[in-house]
């Protein structure tokens, strides 16, 4: 399958080069004073927290990152290949609100963590975990990243991610990976957890991203490297200065990483779009969103590292039709344009503020269309099928036929959640709605998952460094 791409060569070139400009000759503020002294060190020019990267310096060092690498998930079986013509998807990211049909919106808690991780864990369309798939607001902030990576990895065997919170956080995030894999130096030979540190658009980053940063890279695990320019806000009003702006900031994370340690794994990640200009707010359902996915691929594949872009958003405040149109076009342009790493995939309403348990589930039915789309077709003789077509023959059906039965069942995607029965079936089954459909669909799962065997030595291993850092 050809990748979607909405620049052409010379275009991409120029918002390369423009990108370049805003390196060298307006600079990046990094609120960090090691950070400083290590692009310093680099080559970098420094005034106070600004920071000029030359040309030069920037085009050594983002040939650095690996173009492809595996993420070892505890089971290998859960491992997962970034980069490439690869997608993985990942379900939302952040959210400090939750809702569903019983109990309306509301705070999230570490119960509603707990149950995302296990909708995660029992989906064959989520590919890994999300690290703060929601924010449980009923624990203090200081002790949540040790509590959230517990959940992570008692009630899953896929990949996780850990906090960007600041040094001490990915720290401790780090120490409970090592736990769970044997040691630090089995950590050092293999990446096995990520998280994703953010510009401060415009043209910052903040103390606490850096400090995260430069600990995952001197533990050589991979990072997402991001960056959220909001057109018309905190970005340039046009998109390919939005790009540029986007861009440039993605570039000075990469380099920094590259610095602390050569050859960091990192995922290029560009989940800009534009303002709603009435209120000034960010808008992620918009064609803008999509259309900066598509571009952002394309700077990452220029660029040749895997790519990070936004999956099933939307600006919706319902999983109701808005959520529905704005989340599969959003899902849809992340594969055709060749996101590697698609986050938000499941879950998300209200521009990243809230995670809904029936989205979770319409979402994926969405993910595993997608996923039927990037199959394609196996064309071989016997797909073919030209010995069955003279079988039959003018006029006849091939309901009955063994070629029928030996390939329907990985021919056609089998949905989990859509319904399609004709009128007088569904009507006879009290006219069931998708939305309703999905809320009986996760209680099901959550009720009967059964959560992976995890060592029980490892398991008190982990239990008793909580209780040191809590």
């Amino acid at each position: 399958m050809h990748h979607f791409e909405i620049l052409t060569k010379t275009q991409l070139e120029k918002v390369h080069e423009t990108s370049l400009r805003i390196l060298e000759q307006i600079g990046i503020d990094f609120g960090y004073t090691p950070a400083v002294e290590v692009l310093k060190r680099g080559g970098a020019k420094v005034d106070g927290q600004r920071v000029f990267f030359p040309c030069a310096l920037v085009e050594e060092q983002i040939k650095k990152p690996p173009a492809e690498f595996t993420l070892h998930a505890r089971n290998p079986e859960h491992s997962v290949k970034i980069g490439g013509r690869n997608t993985v998807f990942a379900p939302g990211y952040g959210a400090p609100f939750v809702t569903d049909l019983e109990n309306g919106r509301r705070k999230a808690t570490l119960k509603d963590f707990e149950n995302f991780v296990k909708l995660t864990g029992a989906s064959a369309n989520q590919d890994l975990l999300s690290g703060t798939v929601v924010e449980p607001t009923d624990i203090p902030a200081e002790i949540r990243p040790t509590r959230m990576l517990y959940a992570s990895v008692k009630y899953s065997d896929k990949c996780f991610m850990g906090s960007t919170m600041g040094a001490q956080a990915a720290r401790q995030c780090l120490q409970m990976a090592s736990i769970l894999f044997g040691s630090q130096a089995a950590l050092a030979s293999k990446p096995v957890i990520f998280g994703i540190v953010g510009a401060l658009t415009p043209l910052k980053y903040d103390a606490r991203m850096l400090e995260a940063l430069m600990e995952y890279a001197a533990a050589g695990q991979p990072q997402i490297i991001a960056s959220l320019a909001i057109a018309g806000a905190t970005g340039p009003v046009t998109m390919a200065g939005n790009l540029a702006l986007q861009n440039a900031e993605v570039m000075a994370g990469i380099v920094l990483a590259q610095l602390v340690r050569e050859g960091t794994p990192v995922i290029f990640g560009g989940v800009s779009s534009n303002a709603e200009m009435r209120n000034g707010t960010l808008s992620i359902g918009s064609p803008e969103m999509a259309i900066n996915a598509a571009a952002t691929a394309q700077m990452a594949r220029y660029y040749r590292m895997p790519v990070r872009g936004g999956g099933a958003v939307c600006d919706a405040k319902l999983p109701d039709a808005q959520a529905s149109y704005e989340s599969m076009m959003n899902l849809l342009m992340a594969r055709l344009s060749g996101i590697n790493f698609v986050l938000h995939s499941a879950g998300i309403l209200e521009s990243f503020n809230c995670m809904s348990y029936e989205k979770f589930i319409i979402d994926d039915e969405m993910c595993g269309m997608i996923k039927r789309i990037k199959r394609g077709y196996e064309v071989n003789p016997d797909t073919l099928a030209f010995d069955v077509v003279r079988e039959v023959g003018p006029g006849g059906h091939f309901l009955d036929k063994d070629h029928t039965f030996d390939h329907f069942r990985t021919e056609f995607y089998q949905p989990q959640l859509s319904n399609r029965d004709d009128y007088v079936s569904w009507q006879e089954n009290g006219s069931p709605q998708s939305l309703t459909a999905a809320n009986q669909k996760y209680k099901e799962i959550l009720a009967t998952y059964e959560v992976p065997e995890l060592p029980s030595d490892v398991e008190k291993d982990l239990l008793k460094f909580i209780e040191k850092h809590s």
